[in-house]
């Protein structure tokens, strides 16, 4: 179990009832839960690592300049990422920005290098990796650094997660190459989506255990629920998780997704 809390600053407030939710549908983890915002001299040490080897550089951009530099005319990365503006600044430039008093991020020199990775469902996926940002301004490791030192860290070999984020994973597959960490096996799954099409949040209502259960709905209805939605379980059907594992099938998850309707019986 890893709470990713360096950048939310929701976890001391949402992890004791998220953490309970998980028990209460009948899901546990070995060992002690791990806080990323614990271990900043695990994600130091990976990018001392990288930069002693060249592979990284400082980038003073700010947002907006991102984004306009790449949405000007060739100035866009193969995959719509960050054109490497900062290894191209001139030394006018660069002076400017440092009176300014600009905090650099640090980001991977991956010299547009493309990388393929194996995906149980979608098969093989492949991207240009552009010059990602791996510690920010701030200090705080970025997410993809962060999650790929973490993955090794607590022998993760698998990896499961929505398909809307199966572009990251040729980033992290280059970090892990790059570091010298082991590779998991992705499963990239079909979203849940609200009504309006967009993926399922807070802003579409009671979509909690918590929320649902307030709404009269039992845990097992809820997993019920899930299970029914993947064509595991007849409609209206009810189940703690070890009851699944006779019909979980990674195998079988269809190639759409579901949507929400706010009910469990629609």
């Amino acid at each position: 179990m890893r709470v990713e809390d360096l950048t939310t600053g929701a976890a001391p407030r949402d992890e004791a009832g998220q953490l309970a939710d998980l028990r209460t549908i009948g899901l546990d983890w070995d060992g002690p839960v791990l806080r990323q915002s614990e271990r900043r001299d695990a994600y130091d040490a990976a990018l001392a690592d990288l930069t002693s080897r060249g592979l990284t550089y400082e980038c003073t951009c700010s947002r907006r300049e991102v984004r306009e530099a790449a949405a000007a005319p060739h100035g866009e990365s193969a995959e719509g990422g960050y054109p490497g503006t900062c290894l191209r600044l001139s030394e006018r430039e660069r002076r400017r920005r440092e009176r300014e008093g600009r905090r650099p991020a640090l980001r991977l020199r991956a010299d547009g290098v493309e990388v393929e990775a194996l995906d149980r469902r979608l098969g093989t996926v492949r991207a240009v990796v552009d010059d990602l940002v791996l510690a920010r301004a701030d200090g705080l490791a970025a997410y993809h650094l962060a999650v790929v030192v973490d993955d090794a860290h607590q022998g993760v070999t698998q990896v499961v997660r929505g398909d809307d984020l199966w572009s990251s994973t040729p980033r992290q597959v280059l970090l892990q190459r790059l570091l010298g960490l082991p590779t998991p096996s992705y499963l990239h799954v079909p979203l849940v989506l609200g009504p309006d099409g967009a993926r399922l949040a807070k802003r579409h209502g009671a979509v909690t255990l918590g929320d649902r259960t307030a709404e009269g709905d039992s845990p097992q209805q809820v997993l019920g629920w899930c299970a029914s939605s993947l064509g595991w379980a007849a409609p209206g059907s009810e189940f703690v998780a070890a009851d699944l594992l006779a019909a979980f099938d990674p195998d079988r998850f269809g190639d759409g997704p579901t949507t929400w309707t706010g009910s469990l019986t629609d």
